[in-house]
């Protein structure tokens, strides 16, 4: 899964950026809202909570750092589906469409997979994340219940290979 953009390449999870993961993603939370307990259980916790439980988690590495990340986690088996998560893009590599790379990334994996659907969760401030993720194919769909207090937009990706 190595594609080339503007000298971004995009990698499987590893270790060394386990810390990145986590700092990406709290610097975009806490620009616009605040952590949350389902926040911390990820972002400290990626492996268990989404590599080992067979999800996925990608980085966008500009100049040997990461620069982006993305998680698809697991949601279930009989179907597969997955949820896009965690998508977060350092302010100073934006412009570079590294959010498009990862999600598309991920969209690949789970195709790959075979699986029914993913499903993500925004608010509906962040126009540009909107706009990407319908970009990637996302369709908005009713609200239902969130772990996240922040939740006011779900998306819905449907394969239908």
């Amino acid at each position: 899964m190595n594609e080339m953009n503007n000298e971004v390449t995009i990698i499987n999870y590893e270790t060394q950026y386990k810390e990145a993961f986590k700092t990406l993603n709290e610097e975009w939370i806490k620009t616009f809202f605040r952590m949350e307990a389902g926040d911390y259980k990820l972002l400290d916790n990626p492996e268990e909570h989404i590599i080992n439980k067979g999800g996925h988690i990608v980085f966008a590495i500009l100049d040997h750092e990461a620069v982006g990340t993305c998680a698809l986690v697991k949601m279930s088996d009989e179907p597969l589906r997955f949820e896009l998560s965690k998508m977060a893009v350092s302010p100073k590599a934006q412009g570079k469409k590294i959010g498009y790379l990862v999600g598309q990334a991920l969209v690949d994996k789970a195709r790959e997979l075979k699986a029914e659907s993913i499903f993500l969760e925004t608010n509906s401030v962040l126009v540009p994340a909107i706009k990407l993720y319908e970009k990637l194919g996302f369709k908005h769909m009713p609200i239902s219940d969130s772990a996240y207090d922040r939740c006011d937009t779900q998306m819905l990706l449907t394969f239908n290979d």
